[in-house]
């Protein structure tokens, strides 16, 4: 897939744990089942009151570590969690892109992936697009100073397909058919994040979306990505 061989590295930046399944959770199980190594580094997780009731940052660290191994995910961590910079990304931009380019196990640095799924621009949420700016800045060309991934990918969120008319097009497609039970699977594993029938974040929207986006190769589901770099 996308010219990677086994033994190659993936660096997957959710703004949240849950984000990575949500919009390339069929890709993530294709990758992995080919022998490419996949990571995740979900960016922000914050108890917070929400839809009439607070997070919990224990369960959302469980169910993603659940999500992580349906999906076949080597190494994964959230970065902030708890912490007083998870609740206002956008206000803590550079500190994210050090994060990124050196600050952890799963950095650029450390990781020297090949390629990176990042959140797409123009997304919904104010914390996918400060996850986009500081990916994006973090992956920058650098002139040799430090490792640049060669593919540079953007994911969205079920949100962005509906209420998101500066969202850049989604050129690049991944037939899922053959993995997409693993990613209603790992959806399934997020049950305090997934809702009701109807909601944007509810398997059948998730699965109408991607049969959507199939129709275009003719396949029974696929997940779109915006192409940032590509480079081989």
């Amino acid at each position: 897939m996308f010219g990677l061989e086994p033994g190659d590295r993936v660096l997957a930046v959710p703004p949240h744990p849950d984000d990575e399944t949500l919009g390339a959770g069929g890709t993530i199980a294709r990758l992995t089942e080919a022998g490419i190594e996949v990571h995740v580094l979900a960016l922000a997780c914050v108890t917070l009151p929400r839809w009439g009731a607070a997070t919990n940052t224990a369960r959302r660290r469980a169910e993603f570590e659940m999500a992580c191994d349906v999906l076949g995910v080597a190494g994964r961590d959230i970065a902030w969690s708890d912490d007083h910079r998870a609740r206002n990304l956008g206000a803590h931009l550079s500190e994210l892109v050090r994060l990124l380019e050196a600050g952890h196990a799963l950095s650029l640095a450390e990781l020297r992936p090949e390629a990176m799924l990042i959140p797409a621009a123009g997304a919904v949420h104010q914390d996918h697009q400060a996850a986009h700016q500081g990916c994006y800045a973090a992956a920058r060309p650098t002139g040799g100073l430090r490792h640049v991934p060669r593919l540079v990918l953007g994911f969205r969120g079920p949100e962005d397909h509906a209420w998101s008319p500066r969202s850049p097009h989604a050129s690049v497609l991944v037939d899922i058919t053959a993995s997409s039970a693993l990613k209603d699977k790992a959806l399934n594993c997020y049950a305090g994040e997934m809702r009701d029938p109807g909601h944007p974040r509810s398997l059948d929207r998730i699965r109408a979306i991607d049969t959507a986006t199939a129709a275009a190769l003719g396949c029974e589901r696929a997940e779109a990505f915006v192409p940032y770099r590509m480079a081989w």
